[in-house]
């Protein structure tokens, strides 16, 4: 993939229109409410596949804005130190702009998919903090400072915070005489933190702003429906905030399921990051279908289970009931949205069909999952259409 030429996409929307013309448009849907996108994959740089093509014309009819998943992290943008390559990342912009989509940069800082060399020195030992700072200033400011003017939104920090479950010895016992546990969250020990300290975070924003003043500015996690988490994470902006850092917004990830989140924990989030005066989005929605794997909820992508038949019942097609039941579970989210309208300013879905969706392959690699809005031909599901007749319906 890194040979294909910038000019792969040129022409990639002037083929002659098909049935997405008619499409109902969800951007069109939620005008004046949120701005609603999709993550544009790798996979769609090759222009030579029909169905990149027809999800990439779906894409500019249906969306306003879009996100790159993989072409804007560290390793695709500078795998060796000081040798950027810029060839992939400018052809999706190029799409991007010729479609008039808004463009969130994703991500700068974040524990995976970044080069071991940025953490070492010429024999392998971990670089001083110094050092490390400056290589995080010198890829920021190259980055953002390249697309500057022109991207809306860069996710500046990505995970940084983990929850895990621990014994509250205050709270009485329960029936059964076992103690009761509580979520705390807590800082990831990312080599991040270990080599500069918790600052590394402050500096990324800080960088950023210096490279690009007018870009709305970023945290984004998953598992933020969690109360801790949220409430940890609304501290984190408070503080940065105080110390007149630049931070605009907090991205919840949406990797989510039939079964959760519940819509109290949703409204919840919302109203306590809106509380810490920032603006919510909604970053990387898709909603699986499939078992769960040990009831797992979170989004680390180092998670990986060994394939299991009765964990993946639905190879042939997802059924119509289940279709529906994610239709509903896709409306509800979007109700909660519309009710806080004043504080959320956008929804991005991770992906745009079922086909290349990431879920297929996590938590547990070779499954057939059905978490997003078109199928694997690209052809709007029942979700698609449930969300487009509440976008035109009254406002609550």
């Amino acid at each position: 993939m890194r040979g294909i030429a910038v000019a792969l996409i040129c022409g990639l929307m002037a083929v002659a229109p098909t049935w997405a013309g008619s499409l109902p448009a969800l951007k069109e849907a939620y005008d004046g409410d949120f701005l609603i996108g999709a993550a544009f994959s790798d996979h769609h740089l090759d222009d030579t596949d029909p169905e990149n093509r027809k999800e990439l014309e779906v894409m500019g009819r249906a969306f306003n804005c879009v996100t790159p998943e993989n072409l804007m992290k560290w390793d695709s943008l500078q795998p060796e130190e000081g040798r950027f390559e810029f060839g992939r990342a400018d052809t999706f912009m190029a799409f991007a702009e010729r479609e008039g989509l808004g463009v969130v940069g994703h991500v700068l800082v974040w524990h995976s998919q970044t080069p071991d060399w940025v953490f070492q020195d010429a024999a392998g030992q971990p670089v001083s903090r110094d050092v490390l700072i400056q290589r995080l200033r010198t890829h920021i400011h190259t980055v953002v400072g390249r697309y500057k003017g022109r991207i809306t939104y860069w996710d500046v920090v990505n995970e940084a915070v983990l929850t895990r479950e621990v014994v509250d010895e205050t709270l009485p016992k329960d029936e059964d005489g076992n103690p009761q546990t509580v979520r705390e969250a807590y800082w990831r020990e990312s080599q991040w933190r270990t080599i500069i300290g918790d600052d590394y975070i402050e500096l990324a924003f800080r960088f950023a702003h210096e490279a690009d003043p007018h870009a709305r500015l970023i945290y984004n996690d998953y598992n933020m429906i969690f109360k801790s988490k949220a409430d940890f994470v609304a501290d984190m902006v408070r503080g940065l905030r105080a110390n007149g850092v630049a931070i605009h917004g907090v991205g919840m990830q949406g990797h989510w399921h039939l079964n959760y989140p519940s819509m109290d924990e949703l409204q919840g989030s919302i109203g306590i990051f809106s509380s810490a005066g920032v603006k919510v989005s909604l970053t990387e929605l898709d909603i699986g279908v499939l078992p769960l794997v040990d009831d797992y909820r979170g989004a680390d992508i180092s998670v990986n289970a060994e394939l299991q038949d009765q964990l993946n019942p639905y190879r042939d097609g997802a059924p119509a009931e289940v279709l529906e039941r994610q239709a509903q579970k896709y409306r509800s989210i979007f109700e909660v949205l519309l009710k806080n309208r004043d504080v959320v300013e956008r929804v991005t879905f991770w992906g745009l069909s079922d086909r290349i969706s990431w879920r297929n392959d996590w938590p547990m690699r070779g499954r057939t999952d059905y978490p997003l809005l078109f199928d694997r031909q690209c052809l709007p599901k029942p979700a698609y259409y449930s969300l487009h007749e509440l976008g035109e319906g009254p406002r609550p």
